[in-house]
């Protein structure tokens, strides 16, 4: 049967096969989540290199851990818990990672890149080169208040707001409970807010009070 992340997509078949040691059917998983694991590491580690790093060692772990894996809290569309499970694999591998290089300075956090070098979320030219640029700026902007943030407020604001999971997935990723989640993701978004409207000339103009509107 042939393998593919389209629309008749089988999760729980591929968990299964996969603890039945097919690498193929495990693969297909790698497809479905490499982007979304790769982004949340990017945004911890705030390294392209160290992220792809991570993201790696994740998979593999996660790989080897399969048998373990029993689920948790049911998601629409998927098997219990295990984009959570994944998850928490690759947290656990961006903490060792920042626990090896605590002492380094941090590299720029950089959107991820195809093999042409053009951001991968920027396809369409569209937009006019003003309002570009205001958004490069912006999301530069963003990319600098998380990077001043608690590890553990990055953590939770990422994965709610960036990666889409609900509380609980975000608990069972954290290892904590449901009020410390909504506890670290208010902080984060505050400080955020923050942050943002101290740097009130890099929001895009539309954003921005001019002199006439006062």
């Amino acid at each position: 049967m042939a393998l593919g992340v389209g629309a008749d997509f089988d999760e729980p078949d591929l968990i299964a096969r996969s603890r039945q040691g097919e690498l193929a059917a495990f693969n297909v998983l790698v497809e479905r989540y490499q982007r979304p694991l790769y982004n949340l590491c990017l945004r911890m580690l705030v390294s392209s290199e160290a992220a792809e790093d991570a993201t790696q060692e994740a998979f593999i772990a996660a790989y080897r851990a399969i048998d373990r894996f029993r689920g948790g809290a049911a998601a629409p569309g998927r098997p219990a818990g295990f984009r959570a499970w994944l998850f928490r694999i690759g947290v656990n591998a961006c903490y060792d990672e920042l626990r090896r290089r605590r002492a380094r300075p941090a590299a720029s956090l950089d959107q991820p890149r195809g093999e042409s070098g053009r951001a991968w979320d920027i396809e369409n030219p569209g937009p006019a080169l003003e309002e570009i640029a205001e958004t490069a700026e912006l999301g530069r902007a963003i990319q600098e208040a998380l990077r001043v943030l608690p590890t553990d407020q990055r953590l939770a604001i990422v994965l709610c707001d960036v990666q889409g999971l609900d509380y609980a997935e975000i608990a069972q990723v954290m290892g904590v409970s449901l009020g410390t989640v909504k506890s670290r993701i208010n902080r984060a978004r505050s400080r955020l807010r923050a942050l943002l409207l101290s740097r009130g000339e890099l929001l895009p103009s539309r954003f921005r009070q001019t002199s006439e509107d006062r």
